[in-house]
């Protein structure tokens, strides 16, 4: 009759969904139910026998190994919640409810399946943080941190990167790369954008499994390293079509990627596509809100912001700055003898040489018109600001070559010292500004038209 109850009690425990492990005081499964194929993918036979912590994904082995020695110290569990990866290498999410057998010294535990819920909350969670995301970020390189991170939730990632397309010139950059081997924001190999260019022109994910590694070709033994088990990437898809490419790689030693990982990223990758596109229209916005369109140099309400931030740095830390204010003497002949054109290129030209001449520190801006102000951080003394001045006038009275024509034209340039000339921008401002027109009423820019 105990026989015949055994038998009966095993074979309901076959038919329950969740999986039914007896494990003994050293990790060691001792009795696994029918269910466990479809959990873990392995038979119960092939199971009995293996340590169920080998099984275990490394990251959640110290928490797993603890709450196994609270259960053989007489403290049930439930509803513990840790990952295995299967026979096919996925990755499986268990809800755990265990008890301790004194008598056998077996640890009984029931696992249930929670996966699809698991992926279902993360990905929902994961389309609130992008949407969230698109808003908070400031900029594209602080968007793309906080998407490393979501993604990260959602399956793992050695490497992570992020490829950008740009239609109009058909070029892809590589604004975005964090590798656990190394950190960059460029790749270490040009030719890794040879797949993010499949993908652009296919428009279809592509995933590399360790099988399609090993079958290889030369296209892949060029662009991928040696130690990749696994390379995932997803087209990043707006209204306006094809953006960039997301990408994820791991490395021998961890996970492959599956379809449902393909299947996962390919879902977010619309509301990520979405972000990005959002926040390069932010950019733009503000870049033309800052920056002057035909010489791409900063505008007045750039200067003033700077400006208002240099004078307080150099308050606080006693240093001096210099502002030097200039226009193109008889400019206006240009414009009325060969068109505004012409005019508007000899400004970029003009733009392009102050650029030369300055640090890295310096501002050069351009107020409208013909009017330039340059703005030197941290000079020693108003000669210094000086010998700029002069260098300037060197750079921009050599002959431009406009329209087929040599023109030579003198700027008049004013110098405004701080603290000498004023307190504030607009007391040297004036200041400079005043220099400028008194230096103009001395000095007569010719224009030579050839």
């Amino acid at each position: 009759m105990e026989i015949k109850s055994h038998d009966l009690l095993a074979s309901f425990m076959d038919l329950l969904m969740d999986a039914v492990l007896a494990v003994d005081t050293d990790g060691k499964i001792v009795v696994a139910s029918a269910a466990c194929e479809r959990v873990f993918g392995y038979t119960p036979q092939e199971m009995v026998g293996m340590n169920i912590f080998a099984m275990v994904v490394p990251e959640d082995l110290d928490r797993t190994t603890q709450s196994a020695r609270e259960v053989m110290s007489g403290n049930p569990l439930l509803y513990f919640e840790n990952r295995y990866i299967r026979k096919d290498g996925q990755i499986v999410d268990i809800m755990w409810t265990a008890r301790w057998s004194p008598e056998d010294q077996l640890r009984i535990g029931v696992a249930r399946d929670i996966t699809e819920r698991k992926r279902a909350e993360a990905l929902q969670a994961a389309l609130y943080a992008i949407s969230e995301a698109a808003y908070a970020a400031e900029d594209l390189i602080s968007l793309f941190q906080r998407i490393h991170e979501i993604v990260g939730n959602l399956l793992p990632a050695d490497c992570f990167s992020v490829t950008l397309y740009d239609k109009d010139t058909d070029q892809l950059s590589f604004p975005y790369l964090v590798d656990k081997l190394e950190w960059t924001k460029q790749p270490s190999k040009p030719a890794s954008g040879t797949l993010c260019a499949q993908i652009i022109q296919s428009g279809q994910p592509l995933l590399l499994t360790p099988e399609d590694l090993a079958a290889g070709s030369e296209l892949l033994e060029n662009v991928l390293e040696p130690h990749v088990l696994s390379w995932l990437g997803v087209p990043l898809k707006s209204h306006k079509g094809m953006i960039g490419v997301l990408t994820v790689k791991r490395y021998l030693g961890g996970v492959s990627y599956h379809q449902k990982d393909r299947e996962l990223l390919q879902f977010v990758s619309t509301q990520i596509a979405t972000a990005i596109e959002r926040q390069q229209m932010q950019a733009r916005l503000q870049h033309l809100a800052q920056y002057d369109p035909l010489t791409t140099l900063p505008n007045r309400e750039f200067l003033t912001h700077r400006l208002d931030i240099a004078l307080t740095s150099a308050e606080r830390e006693q240093r001096h700055l210099s502002l030097l204010y200039l226009d193109l003497d008889k400019f206006k002949q240009v414009n009325d003898t060969l068109g505004h054109d012409a005019g508007d290129c000899l400004l970029q030209e003009v733009a392009t040489r102050l650029k030369l001449c300055m640090r890295e520190t310096d501002i050069v801006a351009r107020l409208g018109g013909d009017e330039f102000v340059v703005l030197l951080q941290d000079v020693s003394s108003p000669e210094q600001a000086a010998l700029v001045a002069d260098k300037i006038r060197g750079v921009l009275c050599q002959p431009f070559s406009i329209d087929g024509r040599l023109l030579t034209i003198r700027p008049s340039i004013g110098i405004a010292f701080y603290p000498d000339h004023g307190q504030d921008r607009h007391q040297l401002l004036k200041y400079a500004d005043k220099a400028m027109y008194s230096e103009k009423h001395y000095r007569q820019g010719l224009i030579f038209p050839s």
